[in-house]
């Protein structure tokens, strides 16, 4: 499998001196300070995407066309408040047409009157329906405080299939434990970069080489300014700490060890802890190349 190592942006020297990019799609220009530093990982290619929903950015992703789903998504961390909004399904329309307006739109009632162009260019509903994953989300809404934050984090460019034991289970503890100590001990802004590893080879949802299915997820935060009295079970998480989560209970165990004192239903989704230089390791490891999620690993210097 063999991947760029740049991210590929659409005539990105016009689009600086002519100031006629306007599309969302394609350039992290106008959403760049969703990642630490303003600079996105590199390493991987793919189309940007600046997420925006009622006139807002609310974060960035880097979306793969070919696959239907997002290789990774970034955000910056906010306390969650409220109930969980309702998740109304919305789509990219700049991925089906260039000159659509940059805001998702919801799936059109019902689904059976989709664009053919969105249904070409992005997964849709119909995919994920009778089938054996969930749509898993990478921009978590639980991590937002803002309604239309959270509200904006249902697009189809920002989730994967996930298998249910994995999106409520193990992964789902890794979102908690992540906000449980990003606001005990974060005093600053905090950048989140969720993603996937694919498999080896390519599989897909109902096997129609339609959304490709991710065999593990991937997640890191970044956050600079943090109290310096860390208790000792997260000494070495800070500045920076990141986790790897199994997406296939079959999976070999060198990435991720199996448990076998876990819950049943849990058995196999099994979410392993890791410093970033590892994390990135692993990534090397399964994309065959450099990947570096943060500018210089979060450091300060």
């Amino acid at each position: 499998m063999r991947f760029a190592l740049t991210l590929l942006c659409a005539v990105p020297l016009l689009c600086a001196l002519l100031s006629l990019c306007a599309g969302d799609v394609g350039d992290f220009s106008e959403c760049s300070s969703f990642f630490y530093r303003t600079r996105p990982p590199t390493g991987i290619a793919g189309t940007p995407i600046c997420q925006r929903y009622k006139n807002r950015y609310h974060f960035a992703t880097l979306y793969s066309r070919e696959r239907r789903t997002p290789w990774f998504s970034g955000y910056v961390f906010s306390l969650p408040q409220g109930k969980r909004p309702r998740g109304e399904w919305k789509y990219e329309p700049q991925l089906a047409k260039a000159k659509a307006d940059g805001n998702m739109v919801p799936f059109p009632i019902p689904p059976a009157k989709v664009d053919q162009n969105v249904v070409e260019s992005q997964a849709v509903q119909k995919d994920y329906t009778n089938s054996s994953y969930t749509r898993g989300h990478l921009n978590p809404n639980q991590h937002h405080n803002d309604t239309i934050a959270r509200r904006a984090t249902f697009t189809l460019t920002n989730v994967v299939p996930q298998k249910l034991q994995s999106n409520e289970g193990p992964w789902a503890k890794l979102e908690n434990n992540v906000t449980k100590i990003l606001k005990e001990y974060c005093l600053g802004e905090a950048y989140i970069v969720t993603g996937v590893i694919p498999y080896e080879k390519d599989r897909w949802l109902k096997d129609e080489g339609r959304v490709a299915i991710p065999e593990y997820m991937w997640s890191a935060y970044c956050c600079q300014k943090y109290n310096q009295n860390l208790p000792d079970s997260l000494t070495g998480m800070f500045p920076t700490f990141g986790a790897i989560g199994r997406n296939d209970p079959n999976s070999t165990q060198e990435i991720v060890p199996v448990d076998q004192h876990q819950k049943k239903e849990e058995l196999g989704y099994d979410v392993r802890l890791m410093e970033l230089p590892v994390l990135e390791g692993y990534l090397k490891m399964r994309y065959r190349m450099s990947i570096s999620v943060f500018d210089q690993q979060c450091s300060s210097a």
